[in-house]
């Protein structure tokens, strides 16, 4: 019968797997590579499987360590909200969500995704923080995120395990000031050709969606600018810059509040909205509440 787990060999070996090296794991924990090097081998032992092998100078984990890693990953979550409530509970202090945002996601998606959320309790306090999908992975690795959302599934190279929750997809249409549009629908999509468009920037999974599109059609439009933000993408198709796409899902929104209208649907081509989280399980209500509306309203 395997003795009680050690859950301070389980934390050291849950660093060594984010950091990929023991001296960057000592350099965390604030120890030794060698008391840390000793703790590992005595999980390890423990278990009766080895956890990593030795890729030149990082450390790369086995099938059994990946399996690991994703327990390590829940119960240091669940330990977190732990310490979290403990001490929201003793201060009076007010839950929080803190909500990590790609600048690629759609500001009209993210507030249909929140509303739900908002209205879980009126005492929850959110933190909205727009960042870099590296800096999203790394707050969530550090616990500052209860979620992000971006417009891709985690990254392949990201350190540690992060979960991908996707919320739906949508079909992307083209947008333009009303008389334009009217002209445009006429011969859409050919009408594009030679047509000022505003797009997304090159990092944007859309942007490539969107070139291969133009090359099956046939169309070759002037880019008038690539925009790494959302909203501002809008705002400049709004004041007649160029057309720009946006999501079929929020469709009514973007012909009202930028006094646009559709030219007509970007054929097999879908904008996805993802969840990021440690957690394998949502357990935040205000989070189980995004994806809840994603799933059955936004993207039903």
């Amino acid at each position: 019968m395997m003795q009680q787990l050690n859950y301070h060999h389980l934390r050291y070996f849950w660093v060594i797997a984010g950091r990929g090296t023991l001296v960057g794991a000592a350099k965390e924990l604030r120890v030794s590579p060698s008391t840390i090097s000793t703790q590992l081998r005595l999980l390890e032992e423990q278990l009766g499987e080895p956890l990593f092998i030795r890729q030149g100078r990082r450390l790369v984990l086995t099938e059994m360590g990946r399996v690991v890693q994703s327990y390590a990953d829940e119960i240091f979550a669940l330990g977190h909200d732990l310490q979290r409530a403990v001490v929201e509970r003793a201060g009076g202090l007010r839950r929080r969500c803190v909500v990590g945002l790609s600048d690629s996601v759609a500001k009209l998606v993210a507030m249909r995704l929140l509303q739900p959320a908002f209205a879980v309790s009126e005492d929850m306090q959110f933190t909205l923080e727009e960042r870099t999908p590296d800096e999203l992975v790394a707050g969530l690795v550090t616990h500052r995120y209860d979620v992000v959302l971006h417009d891709g599934p985690v990254p392949q190279s990201a350190p540690v395990r992060v979960f991908s929750h996707l919320l739906g997809s949508s079909t992307v249409e083209w947008f333009a000031p009303r008389e334009q549009a009217q002209r445009l629908r006429r011969t859409f999509p050919r009408s594009l050709h030679g047509v000022a468009v505003v797009l997304p920037s090159r990092s944007s999974s859309l942007r490539g969606a969107l070139e291969r599109w133009f090359e099956q059609v046939e169309a070759r439009p002037r880019v008038r600018a690539e925009v790494e933000d959302s909203a501002l993408l809008k705002v400049l198709g709004q004041a007649g810059l160029g057309v720009f796409p946006a999501e079929s899902a929020i469709r009514d929104e973007v012909e009202r509040l930028y006094d646009v209208k559709s030219i007509g649907v970007v054929e097999g081509v879908e904008e996805r909205t993802f969840a990021w989280s440690v957690e394998r399980r949502i357990r935040h209500p205000a989070v189980q509440a995004m994806l809840e509306a994603g799933r059955t309203e936004l993207f039903a």
